[in-house]
């Protein structure tokens, strides 16, 4: 008996920590998505609506080779179920609507970092929702990462009036981004990342479209070129970036998830930098410094809690 909990427990601490290797990998990809957005000649809601349209058949795809959990007494079933699976999508469409209108406004790494603000309301719906603790040693993770992620966009912040709107919508989206997270973390309990992804891309797509032409954007990209940054949003961000957030939130709680997603906002500080010229100063490296600290610490609670060692 003691040797199959043993390795039910080195199961499970391989099982957390391939799910942190996956997330830092959709966090990296997730992080392109801003200077993706901002090189698209369409209007915010219309990239919306094609980063989700373009993703549903790599989506289903995977969603046809990807196996759902075991049923267990915890699974909805019914219009129940379906309703689960929808709620990712519909707080996702929310999301993209705030942030692809507040980037268009703000930089790209200041966009980020306000809509990566989400795990202050991880934790709070976490505890609220679900009952669950939230540990010392989680919060100071969570304050050195928001922290960090304070200091690396601060030279791009600006009070001007005329990106003071792109700043609220995108400290808006942290709100959207929050729900969605918990949202998928309890789908994955019972669906496969392939279908949650699906179902996500499924709803989110046709409820962007009525926001397109709500607004009265052009839904067709101009040109040919046009299409590359859509085709990258579709494919880079959505499925490998928010696929791969997906998949962790299966193996990883969402507190620890929504700390690790913070490399985010690094990638889209160095994004900038590169493609349009947005300064990088001395202290954001300090900011980045922080933010990998405090990932750091957050894993390394996810895989203590995964540990043998811990159940000794």
């Amino acid at each position: 008996m003691r040797i199959w909990r043993q390795r039910m427990d080195m199961s499970q601490e391989k099982s957390v920590t391939l799910g942190l290797i996956v997330l830092v990998i959709g966090a990296v990809a997730i992080g392109l998505a801003a200077p993706l957005v901002k090189l698209s000649e369409l209007g915010p809601q219309a990239i919306g609506f094609w980063r989700m349209a373009l993703a549903i058949p790599a989506a289903l795809l995977w969603m046809a080779f990807d196996r759902n959990p075991p049923a267990t007494d915890a699974t909805p079933h019914g219009w129940k179920r379906y309703v689960f699976l929808a709620l990712p999508g519909l707080l996702f469409a929310c999301d993209l609507a705030f942030w692809h209108a507040g980037i268009k406004i703000t930089t790209a790494a200041n966009a980020t970092f306000l809509a990566n603000l989400q795990p202050v309301f991880v934790v709070l719906g976490a505890w609220l929702i679900f009952g669950q603790t939230i540990t010392r040693r989680f919060m100071i993770a969570a304050g050195l990462s928001v922290a960090g992620a304070a200091i690396l966009s601060s030279a791009n912040v600006s009070i001007a009036p005329e990106r003071l709107p792109g700043d609220v919508l995108s400290m808006m989206t942290a709100i959207w981004y929050a729900g969605y997270i918990l949202a998928v973390r309890q789908a994955r309990t019972y669906a496969s990342t392939g279908t949650v992804i699906a179902c996500t891309c499924a709803v989110t797509a046709p409820v962007l479209l009525g926001v397109t032409l709500a607004f009265g954007e052009t839904l067709m990209p101009p040109t040919l070129a046009d299409w590359w940054p859509l085709i990258g949003l579709a494919l880079g961000v959505q499925i490998i970036g928010q696929g791969g957030v997906a998949f962790g939130l299966g193996r990883v709680p969402a507190q620890i998830a929504s700390i690790v997603i913070l490399i985010q906002p690094i990638v889209a500080a160095l994004a900038g930098w590169l493609m349009f010229g947005e300064a990088l100063v001395g202290i954001q490296f300090l900011g980045a410094g922080l933010v990998l600290v405090g990932v750091y610490l957050a894993q390394r609670r996810a895989r203590a809690a995964a540990s043998p060692r811990s159940a000794n």
